[in-house]
């Protein structure tokens, strides 16, 4: 795997052996960037099942101003702070190992805030989060409906207002369209996988985040249908 832009652009990372931990492609991460390039600068970014920590040292690398990342996996946890060091990162970012529904549960108490430049923070006990992205085993479909369940319910007050929330998952898992809160707003496809984008329902359709468009411009693999993209090339 390698980081594909920003500051560490280019240099690679290193991945769980075995099939327990899946990380998310080369191809699928840039498709993913490209979306959230608007929000990625001075974000507080939210990496659950982290994994090799791809995801989340891929916006630190464009900008993002704190990651947290959490990881339950020995071997996985190992191969993220190994990651990490090579690169010579020793701040921006948080580690906590264990796993993502007993951390949602013990850290989503209070209200949300922003930590972008330029927005007013709200007093609150714990963090708050611009973009979240989850991505569990596949074959844990069960994390799904319980994280996503979370965070659009007892652990929402992880999130800002505008927060995004971000799933990968299996082309053929069929997530809900909605989870407390949180509503899915677009669907792209890619291969086998997918990513599923939720944003808070509470915002009305004119004040949520704009999300660019990656695969409708450029390579023209991609079939946009309204909020659906599918990649032909998969």
């Amino acid at each position: 795997m390698r980081i594909i832009a920003g500051e560490f652009r280019s240099r690679t990372l290193a991945a769980p052996s075995g099939l327990a931990t899946r990380p998310t492609s080369d191809r699928l991460r840039e498709t993913l960037f490209n979306v959230l390039a608007p929000h990625i600068e001075g974000a507080a970014f939210l990496d659950l099942y982290a994994g090799s920590g791809a995801v989340g040292i891929e916006a630190l690398s464009r900008g993002a101003a704190n990651i947290v990342f959490v990881e339950r996996a020995p071997a996985a946890l190992a191969v993220l702070r190994g990651n990490l060091a090579r690169l010579g990162l020793r701040a921006g970012f948080q580690i906590h190992p264990g796993s993502v529904g007993s951390w949602l549960r013990k850290s989503g108490t209070g209200g949300g805030l922003g930590r972008k430049a330029g927005r007013e923070p709200e007093p609150r006990s714990g963090p708050a989060f611009d973009l979240v992205f989850l991505d569990p085993p596949y074959d844990a479909a069960g994390e799904y409906a319980a994280t996503l369940g979370l965070l659009g319910s007892g652990a929402a007050g992880l999130l800002v207002p505008d927060a995004l929330v971000i799933a990968e998952h299996r082309r053929k898992e069929q997530l809900e369209d909605r989870y407390g809160l949180l509503e899915r707003t677009r669907l792209l496809e890619q291969g086998d996988a997918a990513l599923s984008f939720y944003a808070t329902g509470s915002v009305s359709a004119g004040d949520r985040p704009s999300l660019s468009e990656p695969s409708c411009i450029g390579d023209g693999r991609s079939v946009c249908r309204g909020g659906r993209e599918r990649d032909q090339s998969g």
